[in-house]
Parts: structure tokens; C-alpha cells; sequence
């Protein structure tokens, strides 16, 4: 019996706690989470938690590729559109509330489908991540230092930093996760350490997690970024980095510093040409989805799906299935 045919006394049986399992969906930008965990999430009688860093800010909805208005109708999606960009916003502030959407979600009968493809905030889910304050030995000038560095240099130069310190966190923390590596580092440099990633094999006590992952082969998934990436330019990216442009936004806002906002608004300040800033654009969300597919790989438990030219139908039915006997 699939969850589509679920009883009233079963959902009665997981609002009181006896059957608290989530499942979580990972994969690659452009892999196709969206399209396949609407069709899952129907199936299993779910709800999606997205788990995207850029998806739950006001204002950006082309570039960061939301659900459409369509999709979120379909199928209940929780963190997205959520906050304003000039808001600081936290791994432990998503923690937070995307916790609370889960007990949401359990309260209704519901399953909790976690999905999206920033491994930090997916981490923070699984795990019993302890998110401390700044260490107490950091310098305000120092941090400054770094942050300068990432302006001129890159992410990467501040992130070989990170490798030579503590090469430990450096395995664990993505290079455009900026403020985690400048912490990491500050942590490092002090004698003190990120308890965050201390306990991060912790697993958490909160609920059972099933946990899946989508992908493809490297050329057809980078055919499909290139593919995104012109779709989205034509859905008006441009016209909405000009927007946020006219709101105040500038390369500072963090929010600003997502693949396709940085690269069309320096384009728009003329440190390159439009054509120049959307090959970038493609070009670092290839190597986003890299980095990626190197931190998801690490889930032991994770079961994967090929996508690769195979009928959605198909996999959606062994997806369906494969959790089914899970839940």
C-alpha cells in the first residue's frame, strides 16, 4: 500500500510521534529535485522543506530558480520566499525554522520532504550541530583581513587558508561558505575549535531520516546547467538583478554574492560585458555542482538514483517504491 492510500488512523499514528521519519532529497544544481520531489511528494502524501540557501529570500525568484507558482500550489513548500535579503540570516536560524516546519508538517499527518542542494543546511538537519558563539581568542581585524582577501583574491584563496590550518574543516566547509570559513579559520588560529563540526556525525534524535540523492552524468548535467542558465537569462534575470540593483543591493549584500546575481551585477557595473557575465555564470555553477556532488558523496547512508537518460516515470516509480518501504 503506498501512502496515497493512507488511512486517516495511520496519519493518527504519526502525528503521535510513533512513525517520525523524514526524507531528505540531495543532489546537484539542475539535477531535477524540484520536478521529481513535487511527483514524490504527491505520491507519499508530503510536504517539501526546501533546503537551498538563496530560495528563501524575498525578491530573488529567477536566478535562485523557485518552484513555480504552479508547483508551490501543488505541493505545500516551506522556506522559500521567506526572508528579506538585507536580513542576516544563519545556518542556526535555518535550523530553527526549518525544524518548526517539520513539526508542522508531522502535525498534519504529513511527511516531511526535505530538498535542496546546500549541504551546510542539509547537515544541520541530520546532525546535531551545536552552532557556538564567535571564539572568544578571534580578532575583528583579522576577520576583516580575510574578508578583504576573499574581495580580491576569491573564496578560494581564504578557503587554502582554512586547509592549512585545519584541514579537517576544511574538508567539511564549502569555499563560497564564506563566513563559516572565516570563523573556521578565526577558530583555528585561537587554539579553540567549531563545535559545530565537533558533533556534526552526531546524529540527531528528532526524527528518522531517509535519505536519497539524485544525479546524472557530468555532460549531461553540465548541458543542463548551460541550458538553465539561458532560461533563466530569458525569463528576465537581467531585469531582476536591475531591480534589486535599484533597490540598494550591491556585490557587499551576501545575498548578492549568489551564482547569477554577483556575475549579472558586476556586468551591470561594467567590469564585464553581459555575454562575458553569463559564461561565468555558467562556468562557477558547473563548479558549484562539483563541489556539491564532493560533499553529498560523503552520506554513506544515501541511496542514489541515476537520472541520467532515463524516463521520469521510470525512477519516479523506484524512488516511490524504495522509500515506501522505508516509511
Amino acid at each position: 500500500m503506498t501512502l496515497r492510500d493512507v488511512s486517516g488512523e495511520n496519519k493518527d499514528i504519526r502525528m503521535q510521534g510513533q512513525n517520525r521519519k523524514i526524507v531528505a532529497a540531495a543532489g546537484p544544481t539542475a539535477v531535477g529535485k524540484t520536478e521529481y520531489m513535487i511527483g514524490l511528494a504527491l505520491d507519499i502524501d508530503a510536504e517539501i522543506v526546501s533546503c537551498d540557501s538563496m530560495q528563501l529570500y524575498k525578491y530573488m525568484d529567477i536566478g535562485s530558480a523557485k518552484p513555480t507558482a504552479e508547483e508551490r500550489a501543488a505541493v505545500r513548500h516551506y522556506l522559500v520566499d521567506e526572508i528579506d535579503p538585507r536580513e542576516p540570516f544563519t545556518v542556526a536560524k535555518y535550523q530553527r525554522m526549518a525544524k518548526e516546519a517539520i513539526e508542522e508538517i508531522f502535525s498534519k499527518g504529513k511527511i516531511p520532504l526535505v530538498t535542496g542542494g546546500t549541504g551546510l543546511y542539509l547537515n544541520s538537519l541530520l546532525y546535531d550541530m551545536d552552532f557556538g558563539p564567535t571564539p572568544s581568542g578571534s580578532s575583528g581585524e583579522r576577520r576583516e583581513e580575510l574578508y578583504a582577501m576573499a574581495a580580491k583574491q576569491g573564496n578560494e584563496a581564504v578557503h587554502r587558508i582554512l586547509e592549512a590550518v585545519d584541514p579537517l574543516s576544511a574538508e567539511r566547509i564549502h569555499p563560497n561558505n564564506l563566513k563559516r570559513v572565516v570563523r573556521a579559520i578565526e577558530a583555528a588560529e585561537s587554539g579553540e575549535k567549531l563545535t559545530a563540526f565537533d558533533n556534526v556525525r552526531k546524529k540527531t534524535d528528532d526524527y528518522d531520516v531517509i535519505l536519497i540523492g539524485l544525479c546524472r552524468d557530468r555532460a549531461e548535467l553540465y548541458e543542463r546547467i548551460d541550458l538553465r542558465v539561458d532560461m533563466l537569462m530569458e525569463q528576465g534575470l537581467l531585469e531582476e538583478v536591475k531591480m534589486l540593483r535599484g533597490m540598494g543591493f550591491t556585490t557587499e549584500d551576501i545575498a548578492m554574492k549568489g551564482i547569477g546575481y554577483k556575475e549579472i551585477l558586476d556586468a551591470l557595473d561594467g567590469r564585464y560585458s553581459l555575454e562575458e557575465a553569463v559564461d561565468t555564470v555558467k562556468k562557477n555553477t558547473r563548479h558549484y555542482a562539483k563541489r556539491q556532488m564532493t560533499w553529498f558523496k560523503r552520506y554513506d547512508e544515501m541511496k542514489w538514483f541515476d537520472l541520467t537518460g532515463r524516463n521520469k516515470d521510470e525512477v519516479l516509480g523506484e524512488i516511490r517504491e524504495w522509500v515506501n518501504r522505508r516509511l
